[in-house]
């Protein structure tokens, strides 16, 4: 009788540890499918990431003031995009003042460097005179405030129109960040608006503008 009971008891307890080794590698398999999929997901997210450089080309450009980009010459979206963001500036009539602003800051070979990877927002020759004879003229001659403000037009990053849509807030070379908002062809940078965008360079993704940007200090 007493071997009975004691059969009994270890076939109870037998099948308890059952049950618990198949509860067990029941939540483990649980564990590995979550574990799994949370690693093909980063892993998306990742390759997604490393797909989106900021890299354009001449056929992403949009926005009216393309039209007026030369055709033929060095100037030319076909002519800029092999040549590193401050050369093909100097090379593109819309850019004569910010080039030359470039140039009294010394900033020609930085924007250059092939290394780099840039998203400059550029403005037009009438941003700049917008600002009145007097202005331009002081700030030219302030290197450093020059310096300030040109880096303010600079993301250390290279983004094309849906990076930065998508981002929002850029950080900028100068230490602030630029307020991007809008949708499809219609973007604002700081209220600037984007005349001609994406357009590419060897080592910059360019946005040009219709006003000079300010930093708040």
């Amino acid at each position: 009788m007493r071997s009975t009971r004691l059969a009994s008891a270890i076939g109870v307890v037998t099948a308890a540890l059952i049950a618990l080794t198949a509860c067990g590698s029941g939540d483990q398999a649980a564990s590995d499918t979550t574990t799994s999929d949370a690693a093909t997901t980063t892993t998306t997210t990742t390759t997604a990431m490393a797909m989106s450089d900021g890299v354009t080309k001449t056929g992403d450009v949009f926005g009216a003031a393309c039209a007026n980009l030369p055709k033929g010459t060095e100037g030319s979206l076909d002519g800029m995009v092999d040549d590193p963001v401050a050369t093909a500036a100097s090379n593109n009539p819309l850019l004569t003042k910010l080039v030359a602003a470039v140039k009294a800051a010394d900033l020609v070979d930085t924007l250059n460097k092939a290394d780099a990877k840039y998203t400059v927002f550029a403005p037009y020759d009438p941003a700049f005179d917008a600002l009145g004879a007097d202005t331009l003229n002081a700030v030219l001659a302030d290197k450093a405030k020059l310096t300030g403000i040109l880096t303010y037009h600079v993301v250390p990053q290279r983004m094309d129109k849906d990076g930065i849509l998508s981002s929002a807030n850029l950080p900028t070379v100068q230490g602030g960040a630029l307020k991007v908002e809008g949708s499809g062809d219609n973007v604002t940078v700081n209220g600037a608006k984007v005349l001609c965008g994406n357009i590419p360079t060897a080592n910059a993704t360019v946005f040009v503008i219709d006003k000079v940007l300010m930093p708040a200090s």
